[in-house]
């Protein structure tokens, strides 16, 4: 590595956690997601020569990501072990805490988005980037960008039941004894 410069692989370390929070939303899997990680970081150095200087290359990285995804999406589709999810469900445990739960609540309902509004959300709603920036990673139009985060939001916000700010952060119980603590 000590042929690139230093700040370019520095920005390219730096951005490896939204890398992998992207990865995660994809795959539904850390493992999983752990492996396409590598293999873009690979790809990124492999081909670095391709690499317009002053872009942005976060979203040069998660178009990579996106791309290797995708592929192995195609070639993996028909393998199917586990398809009802009957065996993964046995691995699992159920949270102690009620953030544990709210969290699972929310991935399950992320999960039940269709692909391109759930990738479209984490893009914008997690990864931080503009809707110009995401819809250069999905090659498509800004405003088809836009119209998926808009839906994507309002169907987990019927999912998750979220009708108004009440219904969105710590629970009545929660909410009664910081209400008291002020008090």
């Amino acid at each position: 590595m000590s042929q690139f410069d230093p700040a370019l692989r520095d920005e390219i370390i730096a951005a490896i956690p939204n890398l992998r929070a992207f990865a995660i939303s994809l795959s539904g899997s850390v493992d999983r997601a752990d492996d396409l990680v590598q293999e873009t970081l690979l790809r990124a150095f492999a081909n670095i020569s391709s690499f317009r200087p002053g872009t942005n290359l976060p979203a040069w990285l998660f178009t990579i990501l996106r791309n290797l995804f995708r592929s192995e999406y195609r070639k993996r589709r028909r393998e199917v072990p586990d398809s009802d999810g009957a065996f993964a469900a046995t691995l699992t445990t159920n949270p102690d805490q009620a953030t544990h739960l709210d969290f699972e609540d929310f991935r399950t309902a992320l999960d039940k988005l269709p692909p391109d509004q759930r990738e479209a959300l984490v893009l914008v709603g997690a990864s931080g980037f503009s809707y110009e920036e995401a819809a250069d990673i999905c090659q498509c139009a800004v405003g088809t960008i836009k119209s998926r985060v808009n839906r994507a939001r309002k169907r987990l916000g019927e999912l998750l039941a979220i009708e108004d700010v009440e219904d969105f952060g710590p629970d009545k119980t929660t909410r009664a004894v910081l209400a008291a603590e002020r008090a």
